[in-house]
């Protein structure tokens, strides 16, 4: 999110002291992630001491709390738990708003910082660890399943009558609405592929693991000392093992798409079968559902202000050499 909700810094600071015993001094919007429902912050408190702040719309039960908590009782070390309040609680409500704080750990995401070939192996053993985990009834029940649903294929689908449409009046909009003209031989194989591989995964019925659902380089936070950490556990799912593996050698960002990251990465992760059919299918859905919401944010509204040139850069580089969609498109080949 790259502007900043409405809720004013003296009421989060105030929340901080009352809640959480945070005497803050300052407080840094960080114009970061895709999440167009979350704000971050940095905060510097007077004991010298520094804190991540999320702030997330809405009032409702986090699961993803308790997933980090989950695994940090497995014993994963990779995991960055939250600060709890003054109650003991890990999240805080505040207006319409829900507050999360992390420590804030001073360092860089693999966008920004290529991973060491020791940090590859041990983001192989730390991901396997999560797919062993053995998730408790209490959180299964209210945890996301698979279900392959055709819900982003459909969006897209129907935005097929408005790009071929009269052009966009806005600017950003009408640059989209070219580049998806030009592309849509490529965007109408995504979308159909992505049906037909998620038909034949439905009958195989594949065992479900807990999944992170979207680790790709920007959720993975490298320090000054080497240590990394897997962060935004906003939407973990049960679901098979290849939701997550799709993202290594994915190429999403551009990045992460060189074989050796991937031979690193499974000398981590140990032996095992990864079935290329569900890989194949999850690397073209994940795109149609980008493709979705970009669409939903550019071409049906003009809202978005900042946030939207760095969005329809991050549309255009999906189709750019070695990225998600060459990638995708040699997954299926190679099947």
């Amino acid at each position: 999110m790259l502007e900043k909700h409405v809720l004013s810094d003296p009421i989060m600071i105030s929340c901080l002291k009352t809640h959480y015993g945070i005497d803050a001094t300052s407080l840094t919007f960080l114009p970061l992630g895709a999440d167009l429902n979350a704000s971050l912050y940095k905060v510097q408190a007077h004991d010298r001491k520094s804190y991540f702040i999320k702030l997330k719309q809405g009032h409702h039960h986090d699961i993803s709390i308790e997933i980090v908590e989950l695994l940090q009782r497995a014993g994963i070390q990779q995991i960055i738990p939250p600060v709890k309040t003054v109650h003991g609680k890990p999240t805080q409500p505040i207006d319409d708003f829900t507050l999360i704080v992390y420590p804030f750990v001073e360092g860089q995401d693999g966008f920004n910082r290529h991973l060491t070939d020791d940090q590859w192996t041990k983001l192989g053993k730390a991901l396997r660890q999560v797919h062993e985990v053995e998730v408790p009834p209490y959180i299964q029940n209210r945890i996301r399943k698979e279900s392959y649903s055709p819900k982003w294929r459909e969006i897209v689908r129907a935005l097929y009558p408005r790009i071929e449409a009269e052009a966009s009046t806005d600017e950003i909009g009408l640059k989209l609405q070219l580049f998806m003209k030009k592309n849509m031989p490529a965007i109408r194989r995504l979308v159909d592929r992505a049906e037909q591989l998620g038909e034949k995964i439905q009958d195989r019925s594949p065992k479900f693991v807990l999944c992170h659902s979207d680790i790709h380089a920007g959720n993975v936070l490298i320090d000054g000392n080497h240590a990394f950490y897997i962060v935004d556990w906003d939407e973990p799912i049960m679901a098979p093992k290849e939701r997550d593996l799709m993202f290594i050698g994915g190429g999403v960002g551009n990045v992460w798409n060189r074989p050796h990251e991937e031979q690193l990465f499974y000398k981590g992760y140990g032996k095992t079968e990864v079935d290329l059919t569900i890989l194949a299918y999850y690397r073209h859905e994940r795109i149609v559902e980008d493709i979705a919401v970009y669409c939903q944010e550019l071409l049906l509204t003009t809202a978005g202000g900042k946030d939207r040139p760095e969005m329809y850069k991050h549309f255009i580089d999906m189709f750019e050499p070695r990225g998600v969609v060459e990638i995708a498109f040699k997954t299926d080949e190679g099947l």
